[in-house]
């Protein structure tokens, strides 16, 4: 349902976690992180968040919030590092091709697309964009 991989061609990926560390009753499969050849691959599928404003954009928002805090964890290890996946975001109006049909869903409220920026802000580059 909420599941993620970490693929690899002719490599066995050595697993190093499942879940985000923060809260041990989230028991939905969103992340699962291996490494191969010495990068650390962090595959997430974000919460989508709708319907919002409610409970599950609040959850939306604070399991961004534990992803931003591991996040910083991998940074400090120093090891070459991907985070990929859904993020379920929006962040700019140039990254949808008609950014009012977004507006009232979740993925496009201020707060998530604040949540992100605030990531990027932590030495994350967002390849997609580069």
């Amino acid at each position: 349902y909420n599941g993620v991989a970490v693929l690899a061609r002719g490599k066995e990926p050595l697993e190093r976690r499942r879940g985000l560390p923060g809260d041990p009753d989230d028991t939905h499969s969103r992340y699962i992180e291996a490494e191969v050849d010495g990068i650390v691959i962090g595959c997430l599928y974000l919460p989508n968040g709708n319907p919002a404003p409610g409970p599950k954009f609040d959850y939306k928002l604070r399991w961004f919030d534990r992803l931003i805090s591991y996040s910083q964890v991998l940074l400090r290890e120093g090891s070459p590092s991907v985070l990929c996946g859904d993020y379920n975001v929006v962040p700019t109006p140039i990254d949808a091709a008609v950014p009012g049909r977004w507006l009232g869903d979740a993925v496009y409220f201020p707060e998530s697309r604040q949540a992100y920026a605030e990531m990027l802000g932590y030495g994350w580059i967002d390849a997609v964009r580069r």
